[in-house]
């Protein structure tokens, strides 16, 4: 690979992209991303070479002008200038931290027990009424909240990978290309078979094997689901608890896993071995990712401290 000329960003960076693909890497942020910068590098630059001002330039481009945001972009690129200095030594490596931290854990909005209940109730009133969308938004969003899925496994099931006699779902399009089976509890299976007798009986021809389905047979989207999910909320009259302006469809996952930690405490089992259960049961490469989702709500806080109290009396934790 030569270096590249200031025609030639967007060769370089499909080549990038190709080459991380080819280990099983996703990159759809870091594509759109890195396409930009290929835009920008073409339309404002004759540098030929990757270089600490150009990097800097388009940074600042970013659409929300603080630096968290330039930080982010800093941290992609920084890959494909490492895949450019192979080949072209000039090559500028950006540091990591030249607008500070690209990552700072916001405080997602846990929902309790009772806003779950409201909000499944709620679909109802999602229109039309007589179709299937107010079905295919419960579903999806109660499997969320009492599995922990991402919102990308859950609408890219097929039929055939779940399990309705045994009360399993088989997670291929899981992050990383992982994958996973994870068994559902009964409610949860009930609901899902529920679920799939309506859409057979509104649904006769589909257009494709996906579990999720729309009215018109095509596949259930996440904007779709998010839409309904940010409508309900506004109609509860509720305000996201938390650092986010909206609510999120992850945020029912950082709630299952919290959740799941505090009926661990409840039961009195080993928090640990716990927390190493549900890490590999939501598809974490690691178990320092399952604690990254903890948030210290009230009752979790309660029992924590509890617990400490105990031990520094002498006793058990």
């Amino acid at each position: 690979m030569n270096a590249p000329s200031h025609k030639g960003w967007m060769e370089h960076v499909d080549a990038y992209i190709a080459y991380r693909r080819s280990y099983g890497y996703a990159l759809k942020m870091e594509e759109s991303q890195l396409k930009s910068f290929a835009r920008f590098a073409e339309e404002n630059s004759t540098d030929e070479h990757l270089t600490l001002a150009l990097a800097v330039r388009w940074a600042r481009t970013a659409r929300k002008p603080n630096p968290l945001t330039w930080s982010r972009r800093i941290e992609v690129l920084r890959g494909f200038a490492r895949f450019c200095l192979r080949t072209d030594p000039k090559t500028e490596i950006p540091e990591r931290d030249l607008f500070g931290r690209a990552h700072r854990r916001l405080i997602p909005h846990i929902y309790t027990n009772a806003e779950v209940a409201a909000l499944l109730n709620a679909t109802a009133r999602l229109l039309p009424q007589e179709g299937l969308r107010a079905s295919s938004c419960r579903t999806i969003l109660g499997l969320l909240a009492s599995s922990g899925l991402r919102i990308g496994e859950a609408l890219a099931l097929s039929r055939s990978d779940v399990d309705l006699d045994n009360g399993v779902l088989d997670i291929r399009e899981a992050k990383f290309q992982k994958h996973r089976l994870v068994p559902l509890h009964q409610s949860t299976t009930i609901a899902l078979r529920d679920y799939a007798q309506r859409r057979d009986q509104l649904v006769a021809h589909p257009t494709c094997d996906c579990f999720f389905l729309r009215d018109d047979g095509r596949p259930v989207d996440r904007r779709s689901v998010l839409y309904a999910l940010q409508t309900l909320c506004d109609e509860l009259g509720w305000q996201p608890r938390g650092d986010y302006p909206h609510h999120r469809l992850h945020d029912l996952r950082h709630t299952f896993i919290v959740r799941s930690v505090l009926g661990s405490y409840e039961r009195g089992c080993g928090v640990d071995h716990a927390v190493l259960a549900l890490s590999t049961y939501v598809g974490h490469a690691k178990v320092s990712d399952t604690y990254w989702y903890l948030t210290g709500i009230p009752e979790l806080m309660s029992l924590a401290g509890a617990r400490f109290h105990r031990y520094a009396l002498g006793g058990p934790l």
